[in-house]
């Protein structure tokens, strides 16, 4: 969970395992062995990490979806155009979902 989201994370921001260990201040072995879950990093080093990637460590660790958003520097009316953004791409996701489950009708496989 946590190696997936992280490893996601770093390939977005287009990062190799090296690129984001110097960011870290690790070794790219730590960054391999988070991202196979072969260990966990400190919590002080957990939360560097999500502030790095701006999201919460809750969603880090898979207690939570929700992202978070850096708008810094941005002004009011930057940030109301990204929300409705955010809005139109959710309400296509519904519409979507809805349009897939009402045309599964009878649950066949």
């Amino acid at each position: 969970m946590f190696g997936d989201k992280i490893k996601i994370l770093r390939i977005n921001r287009g990062l190799s395992q090296v690129d984001l260990a110097k960011i870290l201040g690790v070794t790219k072995q730590s960054v391999s062995n988070w991202e196979n879950e072969n260990i966990c990093p400190s919590i002080d080093m957990l939360i560097k990490i999500a502030q790095f990637f701006s999201v919460s460590t809750d969603y880090l660790l898979g207690l939570s979806e929700k992202h978070n958003l850096n708008t810094e520097g941005l002004t009011e009316l930057q940030i109301a155009h990204i929300q409705a953004v955010i809005n139109d791409i959710l309400q296509m996701n519904y519409r979507s979902a809805t349009f897939d489950s009402s045309t599964n009708i009878g649950g066949g496989v």
